[in-house]
């Protein structure tokens, strides 16, 4: 009997060992014809075609009325500094920011209309903090130096002054009523390892999407680098 079961465990083992070879074989086939295929913007048009789907879902569900939890102000947490890409170096003492042809001091985001949030702040790397920020709203930004209607279809570009980070947002997040143009955490002028003078908070995307030290913003027809 037990020598029965021990051959019926051996091919059971050899058939598993054959189908998960197989598997694997089938699997690096697959992503190596996905590796093969055409570039679109920089990325394989199998994995793009899958990134423009959803895409399409979520901009299908986005609604400027769904909004990210906020909390108490009590509820701050601190926020740990994560990625220093593009904010190596200390901030230069005559930082401007481009936009629409104008070069904007922080003085003139300042007099835009002020608002505080306490949201999460959700890392891709699993991690979350509820942090207080303080800031103007991208939409207000917009109607106060662009001088005309943001167009719906476009996307948003935002880069560091050094050009070495770089974020693309679709409109309709950028314009969001949580979006943030924020000189303010937990009350204090922000500090330049948490993007100072001036960052993007935006609550409806993950961390890696809210851009330190912001030096240029554009509005592009196609989607930009990111």
């Amino acid at each position: 009997m037990r020598d029965q079961s021990d051959q019926q465990l051996a091919r059971m083992t050899r058939r598993s060992l054959l189908s998960g070879g197989a598997a694997a074989l089938g699997g690096a086939a697959i992503w190596e014809w996905v590796r093969s295929r055409p570039l679109d913007n920089g990325v394989p048009s199998p994995l793009r075609a899958g990134l423009k789907a959803n895409e399409a879902l979520a901009r299908s569900y986005f609604r400027d009325a769904r909004l990210a939890p906020t909390f108490a102000p009590g509820a701050a947490e601190s926020l740990p500094v994560n990625g220093t890409v593009g904010i190596e170096d200390d901030p230069d003492p005559e930082w401007r920011l481009k936009f629409a042809g104008l070069s904007l001091s922080l003085a003139d985001v300042q007099a835009l209309p002020k608002t505080v949030m306490t949201s999460e702040f959700k890392c891709i790397e699993g991690w979350s903090r509820v942090v207080t920020w303080g800031g103007a709203r991208f939409g207000d930004f917009v109607a106060r130096f662009y001088g005309r209607a943001a167009d719906p279809d476009q996307y948003v570009a935002m880069q560091t002054p050094d050009g070495e980070y770089y974020v693309g947002l679709d409109m309709a997040s950028a314009m969001h009523s949580q979006t943030l143009l924020c000189s303010e955490m937990d009350g204090r002028p922000l500090e330049p390892e948490h993007g100072g003078p001036l960052r993007l908070v935006i609550p409806v995307k993950y961390g890696v999407k809210n851009l330190k030290r912001i030096g240029k913003i554009e509005f592009s027809d196609s989607r930009p680098k990111d």
